[in-house]
């Protein structure tokens, strides 16, 4: 089964020859290598490329080290890195002329000098350079400033609803079922079984995504780092802060864990990219203020393993899918709040402060949006639009719910769409 995934092409076809290093960065197991070496690869030839003009070399492949005499086991268990020496001579022999030539390297934190061998390549004029890489060692944050502005990052998110249901066999509703339980991973995708999947997800959890932050960070506390993913996972879509885990990580596991010591280690997971934060913005101060803020997985299928299947809130799920997916289009994502002064039941001119879910911009676009599981009356959908109807802008205002919908506007300007039409039309926004 082949998922095409279009929107990460596009940014890899925007990119060529533009004089950086293209970085596939992602959550393991998300696809990164797949969209290289395979859906890249077959656009270059499609498109007119010599095939001998692609240079594909994986690090973590037996057959590539064995062609430059590197020994895949003893790079495997004692964590020797690739000689580069022996690396970049193999890649001179491939070079036989002036032409264009793309060099497609995968999990390239396995190379010795890494930094140095691809910045030395952006100054070979015929040279487009391409790679992936491990998040436990090749984190964008740490990757980006070693090329000194020389990088250019594609993130890579699971597979979206609209990727995922395109290899679904079943109706609509019965898929969002499905990826709201197991979420989009390629792999996950693609099991038949739910014990397949559940089995999956805990297993790459535990041996492969907590493992790395351990070792990369060199941790001892080990069961701190575990429980804490468990307090984040339970409270998804919810706004929190280092002090406010600190309390609930007492009153839940009995522990005292300090506030600096929960927020370095959010900061991990953040690194591995098996969450992400999303910061409060004060849409009339136009400021962001620091503290609180909300946690999303990258992935809900990792989000749901990790607490065993149990706490499946769809109201939750669907504003962590919504997150993901206005990430997914290139939107940078934030928690609103809007400040106003109202008259309180008893006569006092009070201070209050409304939450708007996401704050979605993408250059000159912006767009505010509210997650509502249903609007079963006119109070609940007033309640939802309050405020909306605060914002005194004219960037579009939208509410997404549960149900499918005709999506409408009301006298307010504010629109209603149903989850469907939002997560399977690419244009949704622009109702």
């Amino acid at each position: 089964m082949e998922i095409q995934r279009n929107t990460y092409l596009e940014k890899l076809k925007i990119r060529r020859h533009n004089g950086l290093i293209k970085v596939i960065t992602g959550i393991r197991r998300s696809g990164k290598s797949y969209l290289l070496n395979n859906i890249f690869y077959e656009w270059l030839l499609a498109s007119g490329v010599d095939k001998a003009h692609i240079i594909r070399f994986a690090f973590d492949s037996a057959a590539d080290l064995e062609l430059i005499n590197e020994d895949y086991l003893t790079i495997d268990t004692e964590g020797r890195q690739v000689d580069p020496h022996k690396f970049t001579a193999y890649i001179k022999k491939q070079i036989k002329d002036d032409g264009r030539y793309y060099l497609l390297l995968d999990e390239v934190q396995k190379l010795g000098a890494f930094e140095a061998v691809l910045n030395g390549y952006l100054r070979q004029n015929n040279l487009d350079v391409y790679v992936t890489g491990s998040n436990s060692k090749f984190l964008s944050s740490d990757v980006l400033s070693e090329f000194a502005g020389r990088g250019d990052e594609i993130h890579l998110l699971s597979l979206s609803f609209g990727e995922f249901f395109s290899a679904f066999k079943g109706t609509k509703e019965e898929a969002l079922e499905n990826y709201l339980l197991y979420g989009g991973l390629p792999a996950v995708a693609s099991m038949v079984t739910s014990e397949q999947k559940s089995l999956y997800l805990a297993n790459q959890l535990s041996n492969v995504y907590l493992r790395d932050i351990i070792q990369r960070n060199h941790l001892r506390r080990e069961r701190e780092l575990e429980e804490l993913l468990d307090v984040l996972a339970s409270g998804i879509a919810c706004l929190t802060n280092p002090k406010k885990l600190e309390r609930a990580f007492l009153s839940l596991k009995g522990k005292k864990v300090s506030d600096n010591t929960i927020e370095k280690y959010i900061g991990y997971f953040i690194d591995s990219f098996i969450i992400s934060k999303a910061s409060r913005y004060d849409i009339k101060g136009k400021k962001y203020i620091s503290s609180p803020f909300k946690i999303y997985f990258e992935d809900v299928g990792l989000r749901n393993a990790r607490l065993g299947f149990r706490q499946i809130e769809e109201t939750h799920l669907i504003e962590n899918i919504i997150y993901n997916e206005l990430r997914y289009r290139g939107l940078n994502v934030d928690v609103g709040e809007v400040e106003v002064r109202e008259i309180s039941e008893t006569g006092k001119n009070e201070r209050r402060h409304y939450e708007i879910d996401f704050v979605a911009t993408g250059g000159s676009k912006k767009y505010y949006i509210q997650s509502a599981y249903a609007i079963p009356d006119l109070a609940k959908w007033q309640q939802e639009t309050k405020p909306l109807r605060m914002i005194d802008d004219s960037f579009k205002k939208i509410v997404i719910v549960r149900n499918p919908l005709v999506p409408r506007y009301d006298d307010f300007g504010c629109a209603v769409i149903g989850i469907y039409d939002f997560l399977l039309n690419e244009n949704s926004l622009e109702i």
